[in-house]
């Protein structure tokens, strides 16, 4: 009988609870959270991960993010599919999945989670998690993180959301690189997406500001899904394998799953 590898003193156990608004079917989350200060030199081993060099040679709060982060990959896949392996790290520093799977590795400040689904059902996943940015801050940043019409669209709205929607943009729009990226296999950057709406429910509605490839084209609309927990934001786009890039107006999400708030 094959024995499941020792969890490490510094991650709690792993936590298989959907945080989200939208279950998405056919996909497995797992999360954990984890304490740097509690990392030992032979957890690694003991987890039955390896460290690639450049996380050896770094500080513990990046080596407990990494091993938190493909513990809980291994344990998605092994739900997925009765087979978990280890993602290793590409040479553009993505996650290297299964040929038939995808999904996306997350962590922030003490708490790690990773999602996965198979490519039948799933083209693309990418989650992403931040803190919760304070108000000073969030001002300080959104210069940096918002297009101008998103920045005339929060001025427009509550003084006191204002942290949480700079927040949720960054976080959004990481979450739609991590989707996109292993389709287009093309960089872009805060200024080619915008997030047009968002519900405090959850829901979430970006569109694309550059041509990726001859499917995801300039004006293409997503949708997302967000939660805040702990004074943290967690956000998933997520693409399905039947889908196809849609034109503005459109939503594939939003198709399938009517009952997601919008």
């Amino acid at each position: 009988m094959n024995l499941a590898p020792t969890l490490p003193a510094c991650c709690t156990a792993l936590d298989s609870h959907w945080p989200l608004p939208i279950v998405l079917p056919d996909t497995v989350l797992i999360s954990t959270q984890f304490d740097p200060a509690q990392l030992l030199a032979e957890d690694f081993q003991r987890s039955a991960i390896v460290a690639p060099p450049s996380i050896q040679r770094s500080v513990a709060k990046r080596q407990a993010e990494f091993l938190a982060g493909r513990i809980c990959a291994r344990a998605a896949l092994q739900q997925l599919q009765g087979n978990g392996a280890v993602p290793a790290i590409g040479e553009d520093r993505a996650p290297v999945w299964p040929a038939h799977i995808c999904g996306s590795i997350t962590h922030s400040s003490g708490r790690a989670a990773a999602i996965v689904g198979n490519k039948q059902h799933w083209r693309g996943l990418g989650m992403d998690l931040e803190n919760l940015l304070s108000a000073e801050r969030a001002e300080r940043l959104a210069g940096e993180i918002l297009t101008p019409a998103e920045m005339q669209r929060m001025a427009a709205g509550s003084q006191d959301l204002r942290a949480l929607w700079v927040t949720l943009t960054f976080s959004a729009k990481e979450s739609l690189f991590k989707a996109l990226y292993p389709i287009v296999q093309q960089r872009f950057y805060f200024e080619h997406a915008e997030v047009l709406e968002w519900t405090e429910a959850g829901a979430v509605r970006l569109r694309l500001l550059t041509d990726l490839s001859s499917e995801w084209r300039n004006g293409t609309e997503l949708e997302a899904q967000f939660a805040v927990l702990d004074e943290q934001v967690l956000s998933l786009v997520s693409i399905p394998a039947r889908s196809f890039a849609l034109p503005a107006g459109s939503s594939s999400l939003a198709s399938q799953l009517p009952q997601y708030s919008r």
